[in-house]
């Protein structure tokens, strides 16, 4: 039993969530709360393609029919809701920010994270974005294709994003610009922390004295970050067999 679970960036509606894994995971973790930070619903994807397989709806139902408080915080991807600000149904709430106070009394912030994307600040960064998940899907494709000819030779599922973020230096420089944006402006509004999502890399690290919180991703990395009854923060990856190749 966890105190709260943070999970985003799942991208329902596109070929990249990880539907098996996710759906495992929400159905056995047991938690106080449970936090969506984002990018739930691919609504990008949906406008160009409908994609919606009977697994992404009952992922939806599984989250539903979860007796527990649930907050749901819009992203970029499903930046559709956030023209209706906050408000709440059942036992789920709808906001574009929240305050979480943990365990040991500190204050985090809860936010998707695009707000401190410089690319999505302006109207070209948006476009550049949009072919980024063009190309984004090209590299599934392959991706696909190589694991699949790895599961063939009894060789383990390799993630080409992951290994092209490790060797390319240009995304570890955004990596960090981000984080420590996000940190700074934690700090001038007297948070002690952020949790987030947006990048798809999960992390937790302290950046000059505020605590910085990635929760990760359900397309490469399959990752929360949970914080336990007795007040530690953890990244957990879920393992459950897939025959889904990773990415």
């Amino acid at each position: 039993m966890y105190k709260s679970v943070f999970i985003s960036d799942l991208h329902l509606g596109s070929k990249h969530c990880q539907s098996d894994k996710l759906l495992h995971f929400i159905k056995t973790v047991e938690t106080e709360q449970l936090f969506l930070v984002g990018d739930i619903i691919d609504g990008w994807r949906l406008s160009n393609k409908w994609y919606w397989p009977k697994e992404h709806s009952n992922i939806l139902k599984a989250i539903i029919n979860k007796n527990i408080p649930i907050t749901y915080i819009s992203g970029n991807h499903d930046e559709f809701l956030r023209s209706f600000g906050k408000y709440e149904v059942g036992h789920i709430k709808i906001t574009n920010s929240d305050s979480y106070t943990g365990v040991n009394g500190k204050k985090y912030l809860v936010i998707h994270g695009d707000l401190f994307d410089h690319l999505m600040r302006t109207r070209i960064g948006r476009k550049i974005m949009y072919i980024g998940d063009k190309a984004y899907d090209f590299l599934v494709y392959i991706n696909t294709l190589l694991n699949l000819y790895r599961k063939r030779r009894n060789l383990p599922a390799w993630s080409l994003s992951k290994y092209l973020k490790k060797k390319t230096k240009a995304a570890s420089n955004f990596i960090g610009s981000f984080e420590n944006e996000m940190s700074k402006y934690c700090k001038a509004k007297g948070y002690d922390g952020i949790i987030c999502g947006h990048i798809h890399t999960p992390n937790i690290r302290t950046v000059k004295g505020v605590s910085y919180m990635n929760d990760g991703d359900w397309c490469e990395n399959c990752s929360a970050l949970v914080e336990t009854l007795e007040g530690k923060w953890e990244i957990i990856y879920p393992s459950v067999e897939t025959e889904k190749g990773t990415f």
